[in-house]
């Protein structure tokens, strides 16, 4: 099959590129296609008289190319209509009827230079359907967000993402504004059905069925606390689809020399502790690192649970039950990775049995409360 994408170097064409290739190459999983692809690339920078030859070959037309900020108004006509006219044309020309998806806006309904350049565009679209009786496809998206859009253009969502995660001013002048949303996965996953015939239409339209409306208060709120998790070491709800897409979306914008971020150690001459990730819900993941010959622990929980995973070194981790006194071990190493739960009721220790350091993975079903740690010192 052979494809032709307008627009392949923006925001959801350089995603969609992505993922076609991902097909073509059998990396990705769940489509319907063949790997047998074609890819024409159509952009900005492309030699125009490559069009000519994309639309007499092209299997199917992905029209992305669109203006949205343009220096003269006149401009969202000629970019939003002016071309599709001429791919249209073009596609007359050889004959070829193809199916063609037009990428449109919820602006379309409103009555602004962009709004009106993109309904034009739609008018002609199905005339030319109507026309050739090629099948058309104009999907209306609301406020599409996700990694590579450009910020400080025309998504809210990019900007956002990318001046918090630089330290730069952002501009909000209503938090209640309510915002339609769909993640760019959603966007490449409905598109690549479309390709495969199994488009999601309402009515005259098609739309990707899985949307966000959220005010864009709590959209601001939301990317403050991805940055602050860095200090809190508080992992965001993922369980949320739309904190989830969005925490992945902040972390693209994070600058290149900003990837890394340090943890406090307590450091003692035993070795060390380090708080790595908490969760309100999910507990908290630290790294315990032992020096060689050294006991750690020591103690008992009414409530609190562990699970203690040797990754690198050899060690011991001991336990008695409260009125016992038989002691049970464990050895454990980093050559053959086991977890060790940690019951409650039973006092524990873990000995570094190695001549190097022993580091432990140590998750505990709770966030340290000083207040209220529930563990009691008692040796075995």
């Amino acid at each position: 099959m052979k494809i032709l994408i307008t627009g392949a170097k923006g925001f959801i064409g350089k995603n969609l590129v992505a993922e076609l290739n991902n097909i073509k190459e059998g990396k990705a999983k769940g489509y319907h296609l063949s790997p047998d692809l074609t890819i024409f690339e159509y952009d900005m920078d492309t030699d125009p008289a490559l069009l000519d030859g994309f639309c007499k070959e092209a299997d199917f037309v992905f029209h992305l190319a669109g203006v949205n900020r343009p220096k003269e108004q006149s401009e969202f006509m000629e970019g939003n209509f002016g071309f599709t006219s001429l791919l249209l044309d073009t596609l007359k020309k050889h004959g070829n009827n193809c199916p063609v998806m037009l990428s449109s806006s919820i602006q379309a309904e409103l009555n602004n230079p962009y709004g009106l350049s993109k309904k034009a565009g739609e008018d002609l679209l199905f005339e030319y359907g109507r026309e050739t009786a090629s099948e058309v496809l104009i999907y209306r998206f609301p406020n599409v967000f996700g990694k590579w859009c450009r910020p400080n253009y025309n998504s809210a969502v990019a900007t956002f993402c990318h001046n918090i995660a630089h330290d730069l001013p952002i501009q909000v002048n209503d938090r209640s504004v309510m915002m339609t949303l769909v993640y760019i996965d959603n966007v490449v996953k409905e598109l690549i059905s479309a390709l495969e015939g199994k488009p999601y239409k309402e009515g005259a339209f098609c739309k990707v069925s899985v949307e966000h409306s959220i005010a864009l208060g709590e959209i601001v709120d939301l990317i403050y606390s991805f940055k602050e998790s860095r200090m809190s070491l508080q992992v965001p709800n993922l369980s949320d689809g739309f904190t989830k897409k969005l925490y992945s979306t902040y972390l693209s914008y994070l600058p290149e020399e900003g990837f890394s971020y340090p943890l406090k150690m307590n450091v003692d001459d035993r070795g060390s502790f380090t708080e790595f990730l908490k969760s309100p819900d999910r507990g908290q993941v630290s790294i315990n690192i032992s020096r060689p010959g050294i006991t750690k622990g020591q103690h008992w929980h009414h409530t609190k649970n562990e699970k203690f995973l040797v990754v690198s070194g050899k060690g011991v981790i001991r336990f008695r039950k409260m009125d016992e006194e038989k002691v049970y071990e464990y050895f454990v190493s980093g050559d053959k990775l086991e977890v060790v739960d940690i019951p409650v009721g039973y006092t524990h220790n873990i000995e570094n049995l190695g001549e190097t350091d022993m580091v432990t993975v140590m998750w505990v079903n709770e966030v340290f409360d000083p207040e209220h740690p529930d563990t009691y010192f008692l040796p075995l």
